[in-house]
């Protein structure tokens, strides 16, 4: 099924966040990635494994939250579980799982802020300046798209971008495309360093992970 652009009148009503004072906070749509296979996790939606005694997408919202205007979840199963967050709940426009790409323009699709910020599921660990510093170095380098840096590797699912991209990323995808660092390379990209924060891109891969996880909430 090929994705076409349709930002519908009837755009779901997205709840605001309770800071969204700023100008940076008021034109950013969160977007929290959930839609994944998790095929090291036996299948697992990683978004909903309890840790520490709460689903580990709950640290996301919460860490979010008070940076962005409004959140949307992209999920393709569980979504009635998910809705109970009181949030938007977007599924992939098409069958099948297509990577981030995928969930991006889906929630792309009904998002009407400027800006769109996404970040993974599984890290609970998301800096309380990630959108701030996002936007910051997109502003900066006059950049469409900005990407968080570990100081050794992009880490491509934490992103700013602009959501006028719809149209370029849906192309992308109907080309049967998937690979989010070669969609990057064809717009005006920055990076932003986070190499002092490396406990952000911490999340979960394995069922191993879930312990080490916790034993850094403990520490945190």
């Amino acid at each position: 099924m090929s994705f076409r652009q349709n930002r519908s009148s009837a755009t779901p009503e997205i709840p605001p966040s309770m800071n969204t004072s700023s100008t940076e906070k008021t034109s950013i749509t969160g977007v929290i990635l959930a839609g994944g296979q998790a095929r090291r996790m036996d299948g697992q939606d990683k978004g909903l494994i309890p840790l520490s005694g709460k689903a580990m997408i709950e640290y996301v919202i919460e860490a979010i939250e008070p940076q962005v205007k409004s959140i949307i979840i992209n999920a393709n199963r569980n979504l009635s579980t998910y809705m109970h967050y009181g949030l938007p709940v977007i599924p992939d426009n098409f069958s099948g799982y297509n990577g981030p790409l995928a969930g991006m323009a889906s929630c792309l699709r009904v998002i009407e802020t400027e800006f769109m910020l996404t970040v993974p599921c599984d890290s609970p660990f998301v800096p309380n300046d990630l959108a701030k510093k996002l936007y910051t170095q997109l502003h900066k380098q006059q950049a469409d798209i900005s990407v968080a840096h570990d100081g050794k590797r992009m880490q491509p699912v934490f992103v700013l971008l602009k959501t006028s991209l719809l149209d370029s990323m849906l192309d992308f995808l109907n080309r049967h495309e998937r690979k989010i660092d070669k969609w990057f390379a064809q717009h005006n990209t920055t990076t932003t360093d986070f190499s002092d924060k490396p406990q952000t891109f911490i999340n979960i891969n394995t069922p191993e992970d879930i312990s080490h996880i916790e034993a850094e909430l403990i520490k945190a």
